[in-house]
Parts: structure tokens; C-alpha cells; sequence
């Protein structure tokens, strides 16, 4: 795919089009071959515009929008009542093909609802799963999926998040038989629910993917896995606890720098030396999560991201994009069910 148009909903989010049009400067430089559609309020987005020197760029263009989805919306009342919202426009584009992806950091549930309502899912996908990458102990990361699409699945629907998962890991170059395991509350074959249990039998039978049993959440950022598969409730709740502690870890260091006035001596050395070391670690790196299993490529982006953040969700639509992830995943998911008749 060589020729690239994202499209941005330019008015989802926090913080809207200002953190958008920042985000859309550094990935114009990022990115020279790629074309951007800012979708949202003409007048809004063409003052923002200005103000970063882009206006008669020849690589962007606004799509108006007369409406929003706010983050209060419920999915069905902005899928019914905003049909010229920013979100719904942009997902109209890509379902049309004038667009090769597209990015919002709009409210989740409208956004799944109306990417399923315009898009579909592909041929023999079940349900679509929202995936992100984690980092681990090997200074990689890998994937995991689902992230709260789905808060109940049955063993199907986990396996094929493990086939859909592998493809977007090999895409990623994550290896050519990307590992996956399924998260449980053991590693021993007894434990787990129904559901689970199934989906190992499944990946255990299936010579298209790599699997190498149950992990448990001690082991999300050990490395042992390419692609960690569970429903949308476990890795929700999983990833948030993570989020959290990863903040309290923070806040204790910063509390206990401040109590030692030895210490506020060398604390900016400090900082700067712990954000290098940590640099691979900052969440920023890491936003966007995909939809994967849908006919076409849409990345969710925090709400509250900054422009850093939002580039990262631009750069992982753009490498979506090149990949063709929803066409590997088609033919990976086709040749899976013809091998299970």
C-alpha cells in the first residue's frame, strides 16, 4: 500500500483539536508520503491550522463535521442522534475507501459501536477486539487482547483473538510464530473457566499458532509471550490495575525525594537520568489500541493523551495501514475455519 490518507477525529478526546493538530505536525514531518484528513469543525480546526503553519499544506485537508460525540454519550444514542458527528464521518471515509485508516480519541463505547455499524467485521470473525501493545522485561513488548469489547467470551471467541493477535504480532515483527498464551488464574491445565479451558484446547489443536499455555498477571510484562489472549473484563480490569500501580510507584518516589533534603539536592539529576532510563516505559509510547477484526484499520487513542501520546496512535494506524493488517487477518482467520470443518 503506497499511498497513505489517515483520517483524525479531530474533536474526540479530552482535549480535542488543539493536542490533534500538534500530534498531526510532528507525524507531517514523521511520515513524508502520507496524506491526513482533520475531521471536525471547519472554522475551529482551520484557525488551529494557522496557528501551526499548515494551512495550505498540500498533504491535509478538513472534512467538516457539524457534531461531536462527547465522552458522556452513550453508544447508541451518538450512533442514532450524531450521524455528522467527527468520529462517525471519519469511520464513513475509511468505509468507503477514501481513507486507509483512522484515529480517535473519542469515547470508547461509541466509537467500537459505530466502527462496527459502518465497517463490519471481516468474514468469519466473531466479534472485533481492542488490542494494545505492553512492554516487558526485554525492552520489546507484546500484545494483548481483548481490552474491553467484549466482557464475556466464549472459547471461540478467545481463540480467534489469539489468530487474529499473532497476525498483528508478526505484522509488528514480533517473530514469524509469535507466542501465545492465554491469561488465567494458573498455569496448571485444571484451572480457569469453561471458556478458557476450550480456547487452550483450541490453540492446542490448531498447528497455525504457536501457543504455549496459561500465564498468569505476574507475567504480563515478563516476555514469555507475543500475544496474551483473555476477555475484554480480565484485561480491562488487568490493564487499569497496572496503570495504577505503576503511578503509586511513582508518587512514593517523588514523595520520598521530597522528605530528604540531601536528596532534593540531586533531584533533577535524578529525574532526568530515571526518565532516560525509563523512557521505553512511559505510557505515551504505547497509546493507541487497535480494533482489530473489523474491515479496515481504526486506533483508539486515550482521551486524555498529549500530543506525544497521539502521535504514537497516528504511528501504529500508519504501520497498520502498510501492513494491510485486515486483509493478513481475513485470509489467516479464512484458512483457521476451513481447517476446523
Amino acid at each position: 500500500m503506497a499511498d497513505l490518507t489517515l483520517a483524525l477525529d479531530a474533536m474526540g478526546g479530552d482535549s480535542g483539536p488543539s493536542v490533534v493538530v500538534g500530534a498531526l505536525s510532528r507525524a507531517l514531518d514523521a511520515f513524508p508520503k502520507v496524506k491526513f484528513v482533520l475531521v471536525g469543525e471547519q472554522q475551529e480546526l482551520q484557525a488551529l491550522l494557522n496557528q501551526h503553519n499548515l494551512n495550505e499544506h498540500p498533504r491535509v485537508r478538513i472534512q467538516h463535521a457539524s457534531q461531536t460525540v462527547t465522552m458522556t454519550d452513550k453508544p447508541g444514542y451518538s450512533l442514532r442522534a450524531k450521524p455528522d458527528s467527527s468520529m462517525r464521518v471519519a469511520l464513513d471515509l475509511l468505509a468507503e475507501g477514501s481513507v486507509s485508516a483512522c484515529v480517535s480519541a473519542g469515547n470508547t463505547g461509541a466509537l467500537m459501536t459505530t466502527a462496527y455499524f459502518t465497517l463490519k467485521t471481516l468474514p468469519g470473525v466473531l466479534r472485533p477486539a481492542l488490542m494494545s501493545a505492553l512492554p516487558n522485561n526485554n525492552g520489546g513488548h507484546g500484545l494483548i487482547l481483548d481490552l474491553g469489547a467484549n466482557p464475556v467470551c466464549d472459547s471461540d471467541t478467545l481463540f480467534q483473538f489469539g489468530v487474529m493477535g499473532a497476525v498483528a504480532a508478526e505484522a509488528r515483527q514480533l517473530g514469524k510464530r509469535p507466542r501465545v498464551a492465554l491469561l488465567n488464574m494458573g498455569e496448571e491445565d485444571i484451572k480457569g473457566n469453561d471458556a478458557v479451558k476450550g480456547a487452550a484446547q483450541l490453540f492446542q489443536q490448531s498447528p497455525h499458532i504457536n501457543y504455549i499455555g496459561f500465564i498468569e498477571g505476574d507475567d504480563l510484562f515478563s516476555g514469555k509471550a507475543d500475544v496474551i489472549v483473555c476477555d475484554g473484563f480480565v484485561g480491562n480490569v488487568a490493564l487499569k490495575s497496572c496503570e495504577g500501580l505503576a503511578e503509586l510507584l511513582l508518587n512514593n518516589i517523588r514523595q520520598s525525594i521530597a522528605k530528604h533534603w540531601a536528596s532534593r539536592l540531586f533531584a533533577k539529576l535524578f529525574y532526568r537520568r530515571l526518565s532516560q532510563s525509563w523512557e521505553w516505559l512511559k505510557p505515551d509510547h504505547y497509546n493507541g489500541a487497535s480494533l482489530v477484526g473489523l474491515r479496515g484499520v481504526v486506533i483508539k487513542s486515550h482521551g486524555d493523551a498529549n500530543e506525544r501520546a497521539f502521535f504514537s496512535a497516528i504511528e501504529q494506524a500508519v504501520i497498520e495501514a502498510q501492513e494491510d493488517l485486515p486483509s493478513r487477518i481475513r485470509d489467516r482467520v479464512e484458512t483457521v475455519l476451513l481447517e476446523q470443518q
